[in-house]
């Protein structure tokens, strides 16, 4: 009996100081993991400071390298009287001006070389809102090659034009930012062919159409209630068949509703499948190289956060005011079946009004003088689209302003 308790005792001991090492050594590195021993330069603020390994890995980019890191950028029309010195909206973001938190979106053809999708997502951090400007691809960027190649002078070219001789993305950083006005924070691209993806990973985007989209004879989307498949989904953010009076114009308003479509997608994700679950998707986005950004996985969590608090009717959608229009490039010769480029003409005092009104919520009002904005056409044939807005309430309940699926007739 005795020899049997001594064992005991001993595997007692033993298990003791077994727990005692492993909790022990559980504490250090925790301490390890939390304690900021690494030295860390943000490359945009060039501000260094040591953070610990955890921080360390929220931090971690790893996918910068493809695209780039932007420069940083620095503003000085800030207008003071809002952002003053004790001024802060609380969310923990480098950000360019304190309040706000701006994206440029591309999405890119089949080659990666034409960005034929260009959205600015700015969020107003202190309002809780979110205003999204959409730049028609054929947006006239003038005939000197500072922005984009000269032979379209299109605002899709700015990318593989790289004017900037730095990274391609750079330079359509540099044109929005010159052109319009908009600091930008951060960037996202991505690839016609990886909406498949991304929209199978999440199980399709639920949608309802008044009609019919037929996209190919033998890629249709019936009307009524559907969840989009990747493919589908492809479809119909690159449909335009049907608009024949405004073309890319048409589509870009008609992709409206996949924005609406995809946002409802989200917060139910959230609501139905839990935050976690959210972030796994999140995760799994980031890691199979669906997208390009230079945001971390902490900056995209954050931003999706604040996102799923925003009211639809609190978003809001704009279309860069202009109208269509001919451009002769220098090198152009005529002929019949050379017809030149058609082009997006920019109605400069418009543009600049709602730009102020709604993406330099915390800047002075930017004059004509002030932004390299070209106008092609300055005797306006058109003014129908200056205020082509929408918020997503209205296009989650079907009342969309500037709906142009009206007919997907074959004709």
């Amino acid at each position: 009996m005795k020899n049997k308790s001594r064992k005991a005792s001993k595997l007692t001991n033993v298990a003791v100081k077994s727990a005692s090492i492993i909790i022990s050594s559980l504490i250090i590195i925790t301490l390890i993991l939390v304690m900021p021993i690494i030295s860390y330069t943000d490359k945009k603020t060039k501000v260094t400071e040591n953070i610990s390994i955890v921080t360390f890995f929220k931090r971690w980019k790893p996918l910068v390298d493809i695209e780039g890191e932007l420069t940083s950028h620095s503003v000085s029309d800030i207008n003071t009287d809002i952002v003053t010195p004790d001024f802060t909206d609380g969310l923990d973001l480098p950000q360019i001006i304190e309040g706000q938190y701006t994206v440029l979106f591309l999405g890119f053809d089949e080659e990666g070389l034409n960005h034929d999708v260009n959205w600015i997502f700015q969020f107003d951090i202190a309002k809780a809102s979110l205003h999204v400007l959409q730049i028609p691809r054929d947006t006239f960027m003038g005939a000197d090659g500072a922005y984009a190649n000269v032979s379209t002078g299109k605002f899709n070219s700015v990318y593989s034009h790289n004017s900037s001789g730095g990274s391609p993305i750079q330079s359509v950083v540099n044109a929005v930012q010159d052109n319009f006005g908009i600091p930008i924070d951060a960037y996202v691209t991505t690839n016609c062919y990886d909406i498949v993806d991304m929209v199978n990973l999440i199980g399709g985007i639920p949608i309802t159409l008044e009609q019919e989209m037929m996209y190919e004879a033998d890629k249709r989307i019936p009307a009524g209630y559907s969840v989009l498949s990747g493919e589908q989904a492809e479809w119909f953010v690159r449909y335009r068949r049907t608009f024949t009076d405004e073309g890319d114009i048409g589509r870009v308003k008609n992709q409206r509703k996949f924005l609406a479509a995809a946002m409802s997608k989200m917060m139910n994700i959230i609501e139905d499948e839990g935050r976690t679950k959210f972030y796994s998707y999140l995760r799994e986005i980031y890691n199979n190289k669906y997208i390009l950004t230079d945001m971390s996985i902490e900056d995209i969590s954050k931003i999706a956060d604040l996102a799923s608090t925003i009211d639809m009717e609190n978003v809001s959608v704009y279309l860069l005011p202009g109208e269509g229009a001919d451009y002769y490039p220098p090198d152009y010769v005529y002929a019949s079946d050379n017809p030149p480029p058609s082009v997006w003409s920019v109605h400069k005092e418009a543009a600049l009004d709602m730009i102020n009104e709604y993406f330099r919520p915390y800047q002075l009002d930017m004059g004509e003088y002030n932004s390299a904005l070209t106008e092609l056409v300055t005797d306006y044939l058109n003014t129908s689209n200056d205020n082509a807005s929408d918020n997503l309430k209205d296009i989650q309940n079907g009342e969309q302003k500037t709906n142009m699926l009206d007919d997907y007739s074959d004709e």
